[in-house]
C-alpha cells in the first residue's frame, strides 16, 4: 500500500519565540511520539500537510514521516491546532502506527432512508454523527452508514445491528443506541404529565379555568383551631 510521505526536520529548541520564529519562515512547530519513537520535537510544511488532510480519509490519513534517523515511520494525526480566524495550521501532534496493530479513530456517520416512524408522525434522532472505531490503519473505513426505513415509532438502531466490514470494531457496547425514532415533543410532554400521580387531579378544569368553590361554603380558618372573625356590625345611615 502506497502512502503519502511528509517531509519533517527535527528541531532543537522548544517554547513560543522559537515556535514563532518557526512560524515565520513558512513551517509550523509539531511533535512525533508512538510506542517505539520517543517524543520527537519536529517541523513540517503546513502546506504539504494540508493537502495529504484533503484526500478522502482525512484526519485518519496514514502517511510516511521523512525525518532523519527513522526508516518506514508511519503516522497518523492526532491532534492539529488552527488559528482561530485564518484557521491555518499552527501546531500537530503526530502519532506512530504500526500496519500489524490496531488504531483508535472517528468516522463519519450517516442513515439513509425515511423511517415508517417518522412516516408516521415520529421524529429523527439521531444520536451520533461520528462513531468511535477500532481497527488496522489501512483498514480505516472513510465513513459508516445505516439503512433506517424499516424503523418504526419507538424503534431504535443499536451498535449491533451495524453492517461493519471486516475487522472494524465499533467502541460502544453491542447494545448502545446510536439512532432512535421518538415520539414529538408535545406528545412526550402529555405523556409523561399522565404518568405522574396526582397530575390529572392538579390539572385545571376544561377551558383553562380553575373549578368555583362550591355555594353557601365558607372559606376556612386562617389559623387551625382558631374560629374565624365576626363580621363587623353594619352602620346605620
Amino acid at each position: 500500500m502506497d502512502f503519502a510521505t511528509l517531509h519533517a526536520d527535527s528541531r532543537a529548541q522548544k517554547g513560543k519565540s522559537p515556535a514563532n520564529r518557526i512560524r515565520r519562515q513558512g513551517k509550523i512547530p509539531a511533535v512525533a511520539y508512538g510506542k517505539t519513537l520517543d517524543s520527537t520535537p519536529i517541523t513540517v510544511d503546513p502546506s504539504a500537510l494540508s493537502k495529504i488532510l484533503q484526500g478522502p480519509a482525512g484526519l485518519n490519513t496514514v502517511m510516511k514521516l521523512d525525518l532523519s534517523g527513522q526508516k518506514d515511520l508511519l503516522v497518523m494525526v492526532r491532534e492539529v491546532t488552527h488559528h482561530p480566524v485564518t484557521r491555518q495550521f499552527l501546531h500537530a501532534d503526530f502519532i506512530q502506527v504500526k500496519l500489524e496493530e490496531d488504531v483508535d479513530v472517528e468516522v463519519p456517520f450517516s442513515v439513509t432512508g425515511k423511517p415508517a416512524g417518522v412516516v408516521a408522525g415520529g421524529v429523527l434522532h439521531q444520536v451520533y454523527r461520528k462513531l468511535p472505531l477500532r481497527t488496522r490503519p489501512n483498514n480505516i473505513p472513510q465513513s459508516l452508514s445505516a439503512e433506517i426505513t424499516h424503523l418504526e415509532l419507538g424503534d431504535v438502531l443499536k451498535v449491533s445491528e451495524l453492517k461493519l466490514p471486516e475487522g472494524v470494531k465499533v467502541r460502544f457496547p453491542q447494545d448502545h443506541t446510536i439512532v432512535a425514532i421518538v415520539a414529538p415533543e408535545k406528545d412526550r410532554s402529555a405523556e409523561e404529565a399522565a404518568a405522574v400521580p396526582g397530575a390529572a387531579a392538579a390539572a385545571p378544569a376544561a377551558g383553562g379555568k380553575a373549578a368555583p368553590a362550591a355555594a353557601g361554603k365558607a372559606a376556612p380558618a386562617a389559623a387551625a383551631g382558631k374560629p374565624a372573625e365576626k363580621a363587623a356590625p353594619a352602620k346605620k345611615k
